[in-house]
């Protein structure tokens, strides 16, 4: 098909062009500044069982989601029959313009006794240890604050780690939300376990936020 070229050229409007240029470069910089409040992010944490962890931190103001997984080790797709080197661990979606990193990590710690080496009151042994997994230097900075700042309020040694970035592997559908679907079960389990009254004497008057 033959296609006859027009005889006039077409030549844009400097001012335009201009004007252009201008909404381009103001877009450019609204797209470069920073997340605009209610940008979602995440925290990783392990905090002994994590039905507890899970439901002791979901409603605190500003988180939005939280889910059970495994954390902290090199075995891939770890199950609950078998995450070792993993410890029991919850993913945190929270909105950083209603909480912030270091109060969220605040948080985090007044739900556990932060004092126990070896797991959570009666949940004892390797995937049962404590931890803030952080993302990047940043937080690994602010997570070592609020953890000193915890040893100053109880006048004890914190044994909750403080570690990089990890992998978090989502658990089996059946422990997400457990206390939530299985209520009876699930304080039985806390009730007899201590948790509440553990969280009690470790805190004192320091906050402790063990249950609803």
């Amino acid at each position: 098909m033959l296609v006859t070229q027009h005889a006039h050229e077409w030549y844009p409007d400097p001012m335009k062009t201009r004007l252009f240029a201008a909404v381009a470069a103001s877009i450019l910089m609204v797209s470069n500044a920073a997340p605009a409040a209610g940008a979602l992010k995440t925290a990783i944490f392990a905090g002994g069982c994590f039905w507890s962890a899970e439901h002791d931190i979901e409603h605190t103001p500003g988180v939005k989601e939280v889910v059970v997984g495994y954390a902290g080790g090199s075995l891939k797709n770890p199950t609950y029959e078998n995450h070792e080197g993993h410890l029991e661990s919850i993913r945190v979606t929270y909105d950083p313009a209603v909480i912030s990193y270091p109060q969220l990590v605040t948080a985090f710690f007044h739900h556990i006794d932060p004092t126990d080496p070896n797991g959570q009151i009666c949940d004892q042994g390797p995937s049962y240890r404590t931890a803030v997994f952080t993302a990047d230097p940043t937080e690994k900075t602010q997570a070592e604050q609020v953890k000193a700042q915890v040893g100053k309020e109880l006048g004890a040694y914190v044994r909750t780690m403080v570690l990089g970035p990890t992998t978090f592997w989502m658990g089996e559908g059946y422990h997400q939300h457990y206390a939530d679907k299985n209520p009876v079960n699930y304080m039985t389990y806390r009730v007899g376990c201590g948790r509440d009254r553990t969280l009690k004497v470790v805190w004192g008057g320091h906050g402790a936020q063990g249950g609803r």
